[in-house]
């Protein structure tokens, strides 16, 4: 009788562990694997320009819904803005196909399909728009690039 009380409170303890594991192991990760990313919404490009030195100064002040992430430990950055035209911010220029690298960061409200998309750049950043709805990147490498080649102050 003890023998089997003590089996039986085994395989629940290994039963409650399992299910912890199952539950607990996938928030664990996408919270350890997006511990280094910040992401915020703004009204207004200039309202988001105020709020984080990181959003690029060539994002009209008059932009509008404003979305921005960013990968604390790195260049990675992603952006999707309404614009008060269909036109590209001032600064960027078309491109017919730039080489743009993949989208490093994931939101839900950022196009997976964006790198095959990318008809211009803004500075660092990769971009196309849809409508008035800019969509832009920018990516750790060309980040780094830029970094190393500005002399340090």
């Amino acid at each position: 009788m003890i023998r089997r009380s003590v089996i039986l409170i085994i395989a629940a303890v290994v039963s409650a562990v399992g299910l912890a594991v199952v539950v607990a192991l996938p928030a664990a990760a996408d919270r350890y694997g997006n511990r280094h990313q910040e992401s915020d919404a703004y009204a207004t490009g200039a309202e988001a320009k105020s709020a984080r030195a990181s959003v690029p100064r060539w994002l009209a002040d008059e932009a509008e819904s404003v979305r921005y992430s960013m990968r604390t430990t790195g260049g990675d950055r992603v952006l999707k803005a309404t614009l008060p035209d269909e036109r590209l911010p001032v600064g960027c220029t078309a491109e017919p196909r730039p080489q743009a690298p993949e989208v490093a960061l994931k939101e839900d409200w950022f196009p997976a399909d964006a790198r095959g998309k990318a008809t211009a750049r803004c500075g660092l950043y990769y971009a196309y728009m849809d409508g008035a709805t800019l969509y832009a990147w920018q990516d750790n490498d060309d980040w780094l690039r830029a970094e190393r080649a500005e002399p340090a102050p």
